[in-house]
C-alpha cells in the first residue's frame, strides 16, 4: 500500500510541476516578418475591414470573439491551405488569441510569414484587451 501511495504522490507532483511550467508562458513581444499592433491599431485595422483570424481553441471561440473573425484553431485546422482560402497572401491579416500568456497568435504569425503572407499583423494583447477596451464582441 505504501508503494501505491508513493506512486500517487509522485504522479500528483509531476502534474503540478507540468501545470506550473505552462503557467509562466509569455508570448514574444515581436515576430520576425510581422507587425506587432496594440489595441488601438487593431481597432483601426478592424474598422478598415482587415481580416482577423482567431487561432484559439473552440471553447474560447464559443465564449466570445471579435465580430467577423475567421476561426482557425492552430492545433487542428490552421494550415497554409485553410488560411489561403480565407485571405490572399498579399492581403492584410491580423492574428489574435488570449493575450500575452497565449503563444498561439505568435506561432500563427511565424507560420503565415513562412508560407509567404506579406502583411501579417500580430495582435499580442488579443481578445482580453480587445474586450476590456470596450470594442465590439460577439
Amino acid at each position: 500500500m505504501k508503494t501505491m501511495s508513493t506512486l500517487v504522490t509522485a504522479a500528483a507532483l509531476a502534474l503540478t510541476l507540468s501545470a506550473g511550467a505552462h503557467a509562466g508562458t509569455v508570448s514574444p513581444m515581436q515576430v520576425d516578418g510581422a507587425t506587432t499592433v496594440d489595441t488601438a491599431k487593431a481597432r483601426s485595422l478592424f474598422d478598415s475591414e482587415v481580416a482577423f483570424v482567431d487561432v484559439r481553441k473552440d471553447s474560447d471561440w464559443d465564449a466570445g470573439r471579435i465580430p467577423g473573425a475567421i476561426h482557425l484553431d492552430i492545433k487542428s485546422v490552421f494550415n497554409d491551405d485553410n488560411l489561403s482560402q480565407e485571405v490572399g497572401k498579399d492581403e492584410a491579416v491580423v492574428f489574435y488569441c488570449n493575450g500575452e500568456s497565449c503563444p498561439r497568435s505568435a506561432n500563427a504569425c511565424k507560420m503565415a510569414v513562412g508560407w509567404g503572407f506579406s502583411k501579417v499583423y500580430y495582435y499580442r494583447d488579443g481578445f482580453p484587451a480587445w474586450k476590456a477596451a470596450g470594442n465590439p464582441v460577439e
